[in-house]
Parts: structure tokens; sequence; C-alpha cells
């Protein structure tokens, strides 16, 4: 009997990686659309020197992962084959190579096809083979060992298993083992290989894992296809080397630890997850997809929930530990460390990640849906988002990195978190991304934050150095509590559209900002309250509207800003209260007289708070000004010498993270330290900014 090969598939894709390195300045052209809060891709920009250079490396599935010909083999016969068929108690083997022994247990100790099927009540498969491949063809096959692993792969130069085609397999343990090895406690899985292992085929493989683990192999584990379930009361799927995965495979997995986990440190160039495509569904108490070093999603479809899901979060107080409030999962292997009268102890602390690498992640595409009790997703190095679409829903951080952030493309909607996207250095280029976050939008830099200094296992940390948010291109929107945009360092934007709204409470603001704010293209609008507001800096060659309301406006005013044409610069109407609005848009002219209007109807398109189009009708006017400088402060007498806010708040929302001094124009200090006056009443609706 045989089975058609498998179409080969190896995808590959070239992804941006941020590393962070001395200061550099770049230079470039924008092209910055007309229209109302259009789009702009373009991405280069002259920025201060004290930034993050820009490298890219070039990975693909076949740097990560080599796919050989004996991977995709399904082939047999049954002349060339040796067949193994298990009787409850017994077995009887035809051919060579295998050995039937008491109780239905089978040893094969020669490179060869075998072909097994029937059930074994209590017993093991082994394999030990020193040189060679075996290939073992699941046809219809069921075995359970009540005190270690049904199939122990102790030796070989290389397993494939061929899940025959409409045929269902299964493997499974008990509750306690009598351990082969017992210094090495092996071995730990109901499927246990202690060399390369490949699954393909197109039949079903069920293992339970109901002492430890479900698969473990201590090399590489290559899912090609099959439809594989795991159920195990910790690890779901281990390769130490790596696991990879191609478009054929389906994969669900229930673990009480992690559910797919790659686990070498020590080697260079393993402790790898590399996914081409396929099919995920985690259900993790820790970790869904944890790799030591690098991870690699070029494609594939992803359902998973860790550590309970979102419900599960953290409670952020700085002061308490742990994350959960609910019932915590079986705590991962990590721990971190307390001291007491001087003397260092481990504590077990759980990590409930969805992706988590020790070095690097990147994502060329697949489709995610995720729901997660920490981070969504975490690196504790670099992070690149190329491509894809990512639903994410966290108790913490949606998209993290210790050292740098890149969004370059795909699409990514972050409806529930902590913090939506935190980095040391983070560069926004292109994609759509919504970020709905309980504290920062985005952070550049960290900070004592609740999600940074909870001991949790794989914590938070940012990495010292250069803080830096470049934008360059995409389509933006943050919902935010905390500050909208936070930046421990600079921000730089030179395209792409950004819409901030929020904050509502006066300790944070829609921009946050420590050194300096160089616009010089792209649109951005940010809508808050008043008591923090930054805006763009006064060296910015691109010109920004800060407006100040005299009263709080209720969410869903429509804001308009109209050239002296009565052409739309932009209409917005914000999600949450505000009383402050900035608006920085190409189409924005020095020595140009404009329009800010309040309240009315517009029939045009509408995409968060943004409308394209469309006729404007109700407004009232709030104030007519002239444009003479990069950065015009407004209220509703006209323009003001400039607005300033209680700068508390460090690189943090809220009151923590050390005091700062008040905001003057630009976001700059007022000499004096007073907050400016506005305009007198009476005076004409336009004038100049007090430089």
């Amino acid at each position: 009997m045989k089975k058609t090969k498998l179409k080969h598939y190896i995808g590959v894709i070239a992804l941006c990686t941020v590393l962070l390195t001395s200061a550099c300045s770049n230079g470039g052209n924008n092209t910055a659309a007309s229209g109302n809060a259009a789009a702009v891709e373009t991405a280069s920009t002259d920025q201060q020197t004290d930034t993050a250079a820009v490298v890219t490396t070039e990975l693909s599935m076949d740097e990560l992962a080599e796919f050989d010909d004996e991977d995709y083999n399904t082939d047999w016969s049954e002349d060339s084959s040796t067949k193994i068929v298990f009787n409850g108690t017994s077995a009887s083997v035809t051919g060579a190579g295998a050995a039937a022994g008491e109780g239905g247990s089978v040893s094969i100790t020669e490179a060869g096809t075998y072909v097994l099927s029937g059930t074994l009540n209590d017993g093991q498969l082994t394999v030990n083979v020193p040189d060679g491949t075996v290939h073992l063809v699941l046809n219809g096959v069921e075995l359970h060992d009540n005190d270690s692993a049904p199939l122990y792969i102790v030796e070989a130069g290389k397993v494939v298993m061929t899940l025959q085609e409409g045929t269902e397999n299964k493997l499974s343990d008990g509750t306690n083992y009598v351990y082969a090895d017992a210094t090495a406690e092996e071995p730990n899985a109901a499927l246990y290989s202690k060399a390369d292992l490949t699954i393909n085929g197109t039949g079903k493989l069920t293992v339970e894992g109901n002492f430890n683990n479900g698969i473990n192999s201590r090399d590489d584990l290559k899912l090609v296809s099959g439809t594989i379930s795991v159920k195990a009361v910790d690890d779901g799927v281990l390769g130490k080397d790596r696991v990879a995965a191609l478009e054929g495979a389906t994969l669900t997995v229930e673990a009480g630890g992690d559910g797919v986990k790659a686990t070498n440190a020590e080697e260079e160039g393993k402790g790898i997850i590399a996914i081409g495509g396929g099919t995920f569904d985690i259900t993790s108490g820790n970790d869904a997809l944890q790799a030591e070093t690098s991870m690699l999603v070029n494609g594939g479809t992803f359902s998973l929930i860790t550590g309970v899901g979102s419900v599960n979060g953290e409670t952020h107080v700085e002061e308490r530990g742990g994350w959960g409030g609910g019932k915590q999962a079986a705590p991962d292997t990590a721990s971190t460390a307390s001291s007491t009268d001087a003397a260092a102890t481990e504590e077990e602390s759980t990590s409930a990640k969805a992706l988590k690498a020790g070095t690097d992640i990147q994502v060329g595409g697949g489709t995610f849906e995720i729901d997660s009790a920490d981070d969504a997703v975490h690196s504790n190095g670099n992070l690149t988002i190329a491509g894809g679409e990512l639903m994410l829903t966290t108790g913490d951080d949606g998209i993290h990195a210790d050292t740098a952030v890149t969004i370059a493309g795909g699409k990514i909607n972050i409806t529930k978190s902590y913090e939506g996207i935190e980095g040391s250095v983070i560069t926004l280029a292109g994609g759509e991304t919504t970020v709905t976050a309980s504290d920062d939008g985005v952070n550049v830099g960290g900070g004592n934050d609740g999600s940074s200094v909870n001991g949790r296992a794989g914590q938070n940390t940012i990495t010292d150095g250069t803080h830096m948010l470049t934008i360059t291109g995409g389509t933006y929107y943050v919902n935010a509590t905390g500050d909208g945009l936070d930046s421990n360092g600079s921000i730089a934007m030179s395209g792409g559209t950004v819409t901030v709204s929020g904050p509502t409470n006066a300790g944070n603001g829609s921009l946050d900002y420590d050194g300096t704010f160089e616009m010089t293209g792209g649109y951005l609008i940010a809508a808050g309250s008043s008591g923090m507001v930054q805006s763009t800096s006064d060296t910015s060659t691109q010109q920004s509207v800060l407006m100040t309301f005299p009263q709080t406006l209720e969410a869903g005013t429509i804001v308009r800003l109209e050239d002296s044409e009565g052409n739309a610069i932009a209409t917005v109407a914000p999600a949450k209260t505000f009383q402050s609005i900035m608006i920085s848009s190409p189409d924005l002219k020095q020595g140009s007289t404009y329009t800010i209007y309040s309240g009315g109807s517009s029939s045009g398109t509408e995409t968060n708070g943004l409308y394209e189009d469309g006729e404007y009708t109700g407004g009232t006017k709030v104030v007519s000004f002239e444009i003479t400088s990069a950065v015009t402060w407004v209220n509703e007498s006209g323009v003001t010498t400039a607005q300033s806010g209680m700068g508390m708040g460090g690189g943090r929302g809220g009151m923590g993270g050390g005091e700062r001094p008040m905001r003057g124009q630009g976001g700059q200090p007022p000499a004096d330290g007073t907050v400016p006056e506005a305009a007198p009443q009476g005076t004409t609706d336009t004038g100049t900014q007090v430089q």
C-alpha cells in the first residue's frame, strides 16, 4: 500500500530586525498625499543624532529548519516493510529488525520501515538503532504503558513517523513512571525520542501525557503534516533543538505547562521554533509557543489561550508581585530570586505568554487569535512583525520586546492590554495597528510599572541605552487610559497616520516624551486631557496645532480644522472625553489662516474617529488663527504663548516614575516653571507664538 508523497513546502521571508546601536542620522524625502488624514507610506526623516540604526536581517525557513526527502516520505509497501500487530497483551512481528517481548512489548533494532496496528494494553515499543532511519507507519494503532512511555526512541539516526491516511492512532501513559534512566529522569513523555523525529501523513494521532509531557524530542521535532492532538499534565510538545512545522500540520494542545517549546539555550543555532504554516489550537497554563532563542512564524492559523486567558491577568499594583486574580496554572521551570538574611532563595513563578522567545521573534504571516493572561507577544531581545493578522487580548502587554520592536506590516488589533506596545526602541513602519490599553498605548523605555517588577518568569525588562520611537509609515489608532505615545527618550515621525484618543485624567498625556518630538511628515492627531499636554517640538519642519478647550468635551464630539477656503485638514471625533487636541498635517502651512469648529456632524466615512470626505454641517466656530511657527498653541481666544502641564510621570502613566519639569511649548519646560497665560479675551483671532 502506498501514499502519495506530499508536496515540499519551504516558506521564505525577509524580515527586518531593529538592533540598538550607536548614534546615527538618516535623511530622505517624504511624500505626503493631500486629503483628510490620509495614510503616508514613505519612510525616512532627518532625526536627531541620539537614535538607533535599522539593520535588516534575512531569515528563512530554509535556514532555521532543514527538511529533506526523508521528512516527506510516506511511501511503504507490504513486501519491504516489517509488520507489527499488537493484540492486547501480546504482539506478532512479521519481517526483520524487530522482536516481540513480554506483555506485548516490541523492540526495533534495525533501520527500515515498520507498520504498526492493533492495541497494546500495557507495554512499550522501543527503537534502538544507532545509525540509519527508522520509518514508523501508524496504521491504526493504540499503545498504552502504565509506568513509562508507550513509544520510546532510545537511539536512531532519524525517525520518520507516518500517520496513515484514514487511520486514528493513540499513545497514552499512566500517572506514575519507573524511569529507564533515573539519573536523567527519562523518558518523561508518552512519545519520547532521543533522536530527530518527523511526523507526516494525513491520518490522526492522539497523545495523552498523564504523567508529565505529551511529545518530547531531545533533538529536532518536525511536523510536516497530519492531525495531532496532545493533552499533557505539563508541557504538550517539546523539541529541544527545534520545533518546525509546515502547512500540512494540524496541532491541538491542551497543556498544564507550556504548549509548544524548544529548550536548547546552550548551543548556537538551536532552541528554535520555525513555523511555515499549519493550524494550531493551543490552551496552556503557561506559554503557548516558547522558543529559548529565536521564533519565526511565516504563516498558519493560531488560536492560543494561556493562563486561563486575559481575565486571569495581573493586578497591576507596583508593590504586589505575581499575576492572576484567579486560579493559577502549574508553575514554569523559571524562577526569580529573593533574599532573606542575605541568603538567596529560588521561588517558582509562572509565565503565561502566547508567543515568547529568548532572543528574536519575527512574524511574517499567519492569522492569530490570542487570549493570554501574560504578554501576547514577548521577546527578550528583538521583535519584528512584517505581516499577518493578529487579534490580541491580554492581561498584560500586547507586544513587548526588551530591546527593539519593529512593526513593518500586517494587521494588528490589540483589543485589551495593560501596555499596548512596549520596547526600548520602537519603529512603526507599516501595516494597520489598533491598540486599546489600560495604561500606555505605546511605551518606549519601560520603567517601574506593575508589569516589570512582579517577579514573573520572563518578566518584562527594558534594555538600557537610547530610547526612541520612530514612525515612518502605516496607520495606527491608540485608545489609552495612560499616556498615548510615551517615550523615555525622543520621538521622530516622518510618515504614516497616527490617531490617539485619551487619556481622560490630568496625570497623563496623549503625548509624553523626555527628549524631542521631531515631526517631518505624516498625519498625527492626539486628543486627551490638558493637564500633561505636550505638542511636537518647535524645531519640527512640519507644522502642528494644539487646541485647548475651556471645558471638557464629550466623547464623540467632532472637531474640524479647516483652511481659509473651507477645505478640511482634519475631521475627528475622539472616542473619549477630551479637553485638548493636537493636529499635525503636511497640509498645514506657515502664513496661512485656519479655523477650528466643534460639534456638528459629518456624512463622511468614519474609521477610528477619523472622517474622510463627506459633508460637514452644524458645527460651531471656536477660533480662527494664523500659523507662523512649527507649533501653534491655540485656545478659544486665539494663539497663546504656550500651554503647560504638570510633568509628573517619568516614562510611565500616572504619577509614578519620578518628577519631571512642567511642560512648555513644544514639550519644553517654561523658563520660570509657571503655566503661561492664554491670550486675553477681546484680542484678535490671530497671533504669534512666543519663541
